[in-house]
């Protein structure tokens, strides 16, 4: 399972993706185990985040990155600087 980023985002992307009437989540500096029961596609507002997939290589993003998350992946988030970003799953 791999972690998918576009960095950075076109706005033509996030246009056509209708990204800015997503919820918004945030959080501060902090690591946490994480898995997704759906996938989820995230657009990186502020901060810096790595992701490392359970036995899979840290995927580090940050402001302006486009993420996309499997269904099934499990993996531990550590968030560097604090994090705010547009979500949307399935």
């Amino acid at each position: 399972m791999q972690i998918a980023v576009i960095s950075p985002c076109p706005e033509a992307t996030i246009a056509d993706l209708g990204i800015t009437s997503w919820p918004i989540w945030s959080s501060g500096v902090s690591r946490f185990p994480w898995s997704y029961d759906e996938s989820e596609t995230c657009l990186l507002l502020e901060g810096e985040v790595t992701v490392t997939p359970e036995g899979g290589d840290p995927v580090r993003f940050a402001a302006g990155d486009l993420v996309s998350f499997p269904a099934g992946l499990a993996c531990v988030w550590e968030v560097h600087v604090p994090l705010r970003k547009h979500y949307r799953f399935g």
